[in-house]
């Protein structure tokens, strides 16, 4: 029914869904003077509460412009990216230029608005994954647990804070005419070396495959920290920390985010 009323009013032909997707739903869209769009619907759930105003923020620089939104209904009409293929395509090296030009360009645009701030959901992680940890079985060693929570709690330097997209890898980097886009963010605002660790576990089955994995996860630390002039050590305290916190679901540790937090503990 939503989905229809949002045709209607926004004069979209849609087509079937994109395939898969978790927590929105994700149509090919027509508009009227047939250009190409994307309806996306998300599920009420923080983290994609202010996507629509990142991209918005963005104009369309290093990610997909906004067309229109309508934020009580969790709705955003985007432009489509052609031919949409996705970073993972590319070999790693490349596209680990490639990810890193794009979060260059994401990090230029000034932070206003009422978006979330890392310091915020840093404080909560720190809290809630001791409680992750029991819940699970303990279910990897207790240093690396330590090493997540320390990092999180330590006072971070000061710096300018920037919009943060939170979730780029190679899935959400698509190719269109405009060149490589990011899409589907999940904005926070605070330090740069933090947006990088979703990009240190990405390709996690190619990574576990891998015999020389660690050597593999330092060739993208090292990368990431040179190519973006970021500390580090604050890019692979980060690297720990996001994998492990996004490394749960509900009493179950995800063994992909909890083996890239060993990779870089390593």
């Amino acid at each position: 029914m939503l989905v229809a009323e949002l045709a209607e009013e926004w004069s979209l032909e849609l087509e079937a869904p994109f395939e898969p997707a978790h927590v929105s739903l994700v149509l090919p869209a027509r508009l009227r003077d047939g250009a190409d769009a994307v309806l996306k619907v998300n599920f009420p759930e923080p983290e994609s509460e202010h996507e629509a105003d990142a991209l918005a923020r963005w104009e369309g620089t290093g990610a997909v412009r906004l067309l229109v939104h309508d934020s009580e209904r969790r709705a955003l009409l985007v432009e489509r990216c052609l031919p949409g293929t996705c970073l993972w395509e590319v070999e790693e090296d490349e596209a680990n230029e490639i990810a890193a030009d794009v979060l260059a360009q994401l990090w230029e645009a000034p932070p206003a608005g009422e978006f979330r701030l890392l310091a915020d959901e840093a404080a909560r992680w720190a809290d809630s994954l001791p409680e992750s940890w029991e819940a699970a079985g303990r279910p990897f060693d207790r240093a690396l647990l330590d090493e997540a929570v320390g990092f999180l709690r330590a006072k971070p330097p000061q710096e300018d804070p920037v919009l943060l997209h939170q979730d780029l890898h190679g899935g959400n980097i698509l190719r269109s005419a405009r060149g490589w886009l990011a899409i589907d963010p999940k904005p926070l605002v605070g330090e740069r070396a933090f947006d990088v660790a979703s990009l240190l576990r990405d390709r996690r089955e190619a990574l576990a495959a891998d015999p020389e994995a660690a050597a593999r996860m330092r060739r993208r630390l090292d990368l990431f920290s040179a190519r973006l002039g970021l500390d580090r050590e604050r890019v692979r305290g980060w690297g720990i920390a996001h994998a492990l916190a996004w490394g749960f679901e509900g009493d179950r540790a995800l063994p992909g985010h909890v083996e890239c937090a060993r990779l870089l503990m390593g």
